[in-house]
């Protein structure tokens, strides 16, 4: 295994690009025996908000006694977060304490990769095309899943649904689509409609769904309307019972302390986390209902909220200075973001001048991210830019240009020559003056840095 621990046959699969289908991942399951038919499973699509779902709903029904089987993407530090066990309470208590816990061991996936490597090699004997990397990932996901007979898997889409290779499942014990956004565009559709049609792809046959109330989405009136006839249409093709959930009176319960806490109010019930912002009110509310579905003590659900961890989501590292870091790359994400730095420590952020480290892919709509922000509140004193280790990355020099056209040239702008060198030098200057730093743009970014801020920071709080 590569010292990155990646398989080779992932490394080696990584030319063969995107390619949404299910043929290939049908024959290369069946040629696993079909693992994706012993384990029952939670199915969960969407723009924004997966990843939070996922960690909320594992956790909940981690805390409810269950094996549970957890599925993501993409990963931020190390490949083996994508997939993950979380054996019962005592497994979600450690998991809060070390964010590591539960992540597949090394050998185990060297064996997988074994085994999916000879079933790939078969597929190619056949004339079949190549599997895509994600294809060959959800493979060992469901090959380890299976082999640890856990009590129910958690899986996040990784591009859209009707077409993604985690859409395998048949009978899922429920699904759910969160915030819809436009966001791969090339791949998925240009309007939210298309966008949610492809989401609305995991739907099933008899199986619950639950969704965001599309009013609750940042989205223009015309676009919600879209989404909820769009969900709506294909839920009922499909005989999905789907029950779209309204969070706007929940939202405004939510309450933010000085320990960088969030609490809010859902169903007369009382509830603390430590994913901030107004939208994770909506995340949670979706992982409850689904916990729900699957039949959770109330018990469960109150401390799965309490327990859960999602890093890089307006992720507070330090508190003096204060830094935060957070993966959101799209104007929607970019959005809550700048919500989120407003309410965060009780409101004592609104308004106040920031610093920032700055790198996003060339690919995304970076002038609306940067709009977001200023639309947002979130008054940008500072910024430095930087690279991430990526062949999509946007050019730091550019990334300073659109930010200043943006905030009409009232930032101070410097590049530097790593992601690594830039929070160091922007850490070094909060330390000097005190100005809370944010370090945003990408998860490829946030993924990269946080090993080293961690490093770095006297004052972690995990």
């Amino acid at each position: 295994m590569p010292e990155n621990g990646i398989p080779s046959v992932l490394t080696g699969a990584l030319q063969f690009g995107i390619k949404p289908g299910l043929e290939r991942i049908n024959r290369l399951l069946e040629l696993l025996g079909d693992p994706q038919d012993q384990i029952k499973a939670v199915h969960v699509a969407g723009t924004n908000g997966k990843g939070s779902v996922c960690t909320f709903l594992s956790t909940i029904l981690a805390c409810d006694g269950r094996k549970v089987g957890v599925f993501t993407s993409p990963y931020l530090e190390r490949f083996s977060e994508r997939i993950r066990i979380i054996d019962g309470r005592k497994g979600a208590k450690a998991l809060a304490e070390d964010d590591s816990y539960g992540e597949i061991p090394s050998d185990r996936l060297d064996e997988l990769a074994d085994k999916v490597k000879a079933a790939q090699d078969r597929m190619l004997s056949e004339g079949m095309e190549h599997p895509t990397e994600f294809e060959l990932i959800t493979a060992i996901g469901f090959l380890y899943f299976a082999e640890e007979k856990v009590d129910v898997a958690v899986l996040e889409t990784g591009l859209g649904g009707r077409l993604d290779s985690t859409n395998v499942i048949d009978k899922p014990l429920a699904t759910a689509i969160c915030a819809i956004g436009l966001d791969h565009c090339k791949v998925l559709g240009s309007t939210v409609s298309e966008i949610a049609s492809e989401k609305a792809g995991i739907f099933k046959p008899g199986v619950p769904a639950v969704c965001p109330d599309p009013d609750d989405m940042i989205l223009s009136e015309d676009m919600r309307s879209d989404v909820r006839k769009t969900l709506t249409d294909i839920a009922s093709e499909k005989n999905s019972p789907l029950t779209f959930i309204a969070v706007k009176d929940a939202a405004k319960t939510a309450g933010f302390g000085m320990d960088g806490k969030m609490t809010f109010e859902l169903d007369g019930k009382r509830y603390s986390t430590f994913l901030n912002g107004r939208h994770q009110v909506s995340n949670a509310a979706l992982a409850i209902a689904l916990a729900r579905i699957c039949g959770v003590s109330e018990g469960a659900v109150e401390e799965g909220i309490g327990l859960s961890r999602w890093k890089c989501r307006c992720e507070i590292l330090c508190f003096s200075p204060l830094v935060i870091i957070d993966g959101g790359h799209n104007p929607q994400g970019a959005e809550s973001l700048a919500s989120v730095f407003g309410d965060v420590l009780g409101g004592s952020l609104k308004g106040r001048q920031i610093r920032i480290v700055a790198g996003m892919m060339a690919d995304k709509d970076v002038k609306g991210v940067y709009e977001a922000y200023r639309n947002g509140g979130l008054v940008i004193s500072e910024a430095v830019t930087v690279r991430p280790d990526n062949s999509r990355s946007m050019d730091p020099v550019n990334l300073s240009e659109i930010i200043n056209d943006v905030y009409n040239n009232k930032v101070q702008t410097l590049e530097a020559e790593s992601p690594e060198e830039g929070v160091r030098i922007a850490l070094e200057r909060s330390k000097a003056d005190g100005m809370p730093l944010l370090v945003t743009g990408s998860l490829y970014l946030a993924g990269q840095v946080r090993g080293y801020l961690k490093g770095i920071i006297s004052c972690m709080t995990i």
